[in-house]
C-alpha cells in the first residue's frame, strides 16, 4: 500500500519516507520485541499522526473497557499536551510520542498512584541513557533533562491522566533529533544536541517501555510501595533537583522556596524552608534556582 502524503507544502510531493535522517518507526518489530506471554504489554499501534496520545487512549477507554498494557505511539502529535495544558510541539518523526494504559487498582491503594509518573521517569530517564548513550537527569515531578552546551535542557515530559474504570493513562514525550532551529524554547533540549550516541528511534522505545515494565511490575508486586521496590532510592539517585534551591510555584497562586532535600513515600518533594520548617510539595510547578 502506498503510504499517505501529509505534506501541504505546494512543491513536489514528499511521502512520509523521504526524510532520511528520521525514518519511520518499525511497527512490525517494536511489537515483536515487547508484546510477548506473560508481559505487561499486549498491544502496540504506531499512527502516523493524531492530536494526543493521552486523550485517544482515554477515550478509547471511556468507549469501553481497554486491557492494561495497550501502547499507543504516534510518529506526529498535533495538540499534544503537558502539565498544566501547555502545548507539545514536535516535527514528525522527531521524537518519541505514546501513552501507556495501566490499571493499577488490584493491589495497589490510589494514594500510592501519585508515583507513576515518577515511576515512568526513572524508565524513560535511564531508557534513553543506556540506549541512547546520552546522561539524563529529572526535575520534579515529570521532566527529562538533557545537558546542552554546559545548561541543562528539558528534553521530554511525562503526564498522567485517570481514564475512569481504574486505568490510568501515563504519556511521554522526548525530543530526539530536534535541531536548534527546531526547539520550540530556548529552554528545551533534544538528545541529539546533548551529544546522544544514537539517535535511532526504534532502540530507545524498546529501552523506555522494557524499563517502564520492569518498574511497574516491582512497584506493584510490592503494594505500591515506592521504597520496598527500590523506586524511592532510584528516582532519588537520578533527581536533578535534589539539593538544589528552588521556587515551588504552588495551586492558587502561591510560592514556596527551599532546598529540596527528599522525595518522600508518597512522591512528594521536601523543601527546607528558611524558617527551618520542611514543607512536602504534592503539586506545582519547580524552578531550579541554584545549586545547594
Amino acid at each position: 500500500m502506498t503510504p499517505r502524503d501529509d505534506s501541504e507544502s505546494s512543491g513536489p510531493r514528499r511521502s512520509r519516507w523521504s526524510d532520511l535522517e528520521r525514518p519511520p518507526l518499525n511497527a512490525a518489530a517494536v511489537r515483536r520485541a515487547l508484546v510477548r506471554e506473560g508481559g505487561l504489554w499486549r498491544e502496540v499501534d504506531v499512527v502516523q499522526r493524531t492530536g494526543s496520545t493521552n486523550s485517544d487512549l482515554v477515550a478509547r477507554s471511556a468507549e469501553g473497557r481497554l486491557r492494561e498494557g495497550v501502547v499507543l505511539v504516534a510518529e506526529e502529535q498535533t495538540a499534544a499536551r503537558g502539565r498544566l495544558d501547555r502545548q507539545w510541539v514536535a516535527p514528525a518523526r522527531s521524537g518519541l510520542f505514546f501513552s501507556v494504559l495501566l490499571r493499577p487498582g488490584d493491589g495497589v491503594p490510589m494514594e500510592r498512584w501519585g508515583w507513576l509518573p515518577l515511576l515512568t521517569g526513572v524508565a524513560v530517564a535511564t531508557g534513553l541513557a543506556r540506549a541512547g548513550g546520552v546522561d539524563t537527569a529529572l526535575k520534579w515531578p515529570n521532566d527529562v533533562l538533557v545537558t546542552v552546551g554546559g545548561e541543562e535542557r528539558k528534553a521530554g515530559g511525562i503526564l498522567a491522566e485517570a481514564a475512569g474504570d481504574g486505568g490510568v493513562v501515563v504519556g511521554a514525550g522526548v525530543n530526539v533529533s530536534l535541531r536548534a532551529d527546531e526547539l520550540p524554547v530556548p529552554t528545551a533540549g533534544s538528545l541529539a544536541l546533548a551529544g546522544a550516541v544514537s539517535t535511532d528511534r526504534d532502540p530507545l522505545l524498546r529501552a523506555v517501555l522494557r524499563g517502564l515494565e520492569d518498574w511497574y511490575g516491582r512497584w506493584r508486586a510490592a503494594g505500591g510501595d515506592a521504597g520496598a521496590c527500590g523506586l524511592q532510592e532510584a528516582y532519588a539517585a537520578g533527581c536533578a533537583t535534589l539539593g538544589r534551591v528552588v521556587r515551588a510555584e504552588l495551586p492558587g497562586d502561591r510560592a514556596l522556596v527551599g532546598e529540596a532535600v527528599a522525595v518522600d513515600g508518597d512522591g512528594r518533594l521536601i523543601l527546607a524552608t528558611e524558617a527551618g520548617v520542611q514543607e512536602p510539595v504534592g503539586a506545582g510547578d519547580i524552578v531550579h534556582l541554584r545549586a545547594g
